[in-house]
């Protein structure tokens, strides 16, 4: 990691340290750590979502804990909104602590639409409203037994390749292990600059979305600013899944959430991030039919 992040940033430390308490700002996450037992589930595809919508595909993050033999799971990530409570399409950041036989769950999640008065962002705290624990469509997870322990931390300071943060980290794993999929996860900061990031609209696509360049027209972009809590999940290379290599989406205590993609300052950007190699890999409810639009 070190090595192939140095081809992007022009500072680099990577080390094994206890995980930091979570349950702290900037994360305030349900759970203290991202160890014990780890495993990424990748849940239905973006095929349910383009060219046309598929409004049958609901997911309740409770009964995946328990697909993936984890009762009880700390599950973070990145997927659509579930916008048949909601009554709107959104981007979802799942933090939740799924329900085991000892507590009850915790939902920490957030999701982030876009503000019809302005076309800006509205980003809200999914439980202030709602008690369910589902998601819709899609979603790339990373689930653990949310313990404390010992954590691959990353800091990477400015941007001097092309690569984003998580694509730099992706390829530097596929480089390494050729053939053998290593899938990771976490979460990170970004704690100074600027990010380019979409959100879906509220309404989904009513003509079908051919092509990257439609998927983008039919997108919202923005620049969003540090401090970002991310919440990355990704594969070095798909072992015959339909994966979507890696998904990255975030949220903030400024009101600003989203897809991330990339950041737009490489000169000031600082990345501080914590991540766990994933022992399993859980392919729920892969779409029959795919294709490659929209993986971006």
């Amino acid at each position: 990691m070190q090595k192939g992040l140095k081809d992007n940033f022009a500072d680099v430390q990577v080390s094994v340290v206890d995980c930091p308490d979570l349950t702290k700002e900037p994360f305030t996450f349900p759970v203290k750590g991202i160890c014990g037992k780890t495993r990424i589930a990748e849940v239905g595809g973006v095929p349910y979502l383009l060219p046309l919508v598929n409004q049958k595909k609901v997911y309740d993050l409770n009964k995946i804990a328990k697909e993936i033999k984890l009762p009880g799971a700390f599950i973070l990530g990145a997927g659509a909104g579930p916008f048949q409570t909601l009554g709107f399409n959104s981007e979802f950041m799942p933090v939740i602590q799924t329900e085991s036989e000892h507590k009850p769950p915790v939902n920490g999640s957030y999701f982030a639409h876009v503000n019809p008065a302005d076309g800006g962002c509205l980003l809200e705290k999914y439980s202030e409203k709602h008690h369910d624990f589902e998601c819709a469509l899609l979603a790339n997870l990373f689930a653990s037994e949310g313990q404390p322990g010992k954590v691959i931390e990353v800091k990477a300071k400015r941007r001097t390749g092309p690569l984003n943060f998580v694509t730099c980290m992706r390829q530097t794993l596929e480089k390494h292990y050729g053939n053998k999929p290593v899938g990771m996860g976490g979460t990170f900061i970004i704690q100074k600059g600027k990010v380019k990031s979409h959100i879906m609209p509220a309404e989904f696509s009513s003509c079908p979305l051919n092509s990257d360049e439609e998927v983008n027209k039919w997108l919202h972009f923005y620049e969003m600013k540090a401090p970002l809590v991310c919440l990355p999940v990704f594969v070095s290379r798909d072992p015959g899944f339909d994966l979507r290599l890696e998904h990255t989406h975030f949220f903030s205590h400024h009101g600003e959430g989203g897809h991330y993609h990339y950041d737009t300052t490489p000169d000031t950007v600082e990345y501080l991030g914590y991540f766990l190699p994933a022992e399993f890999l859980y392919r729920i409810d892969q779409p029959k039919e795919s294709h490659s639009i929209g993986r971006d």
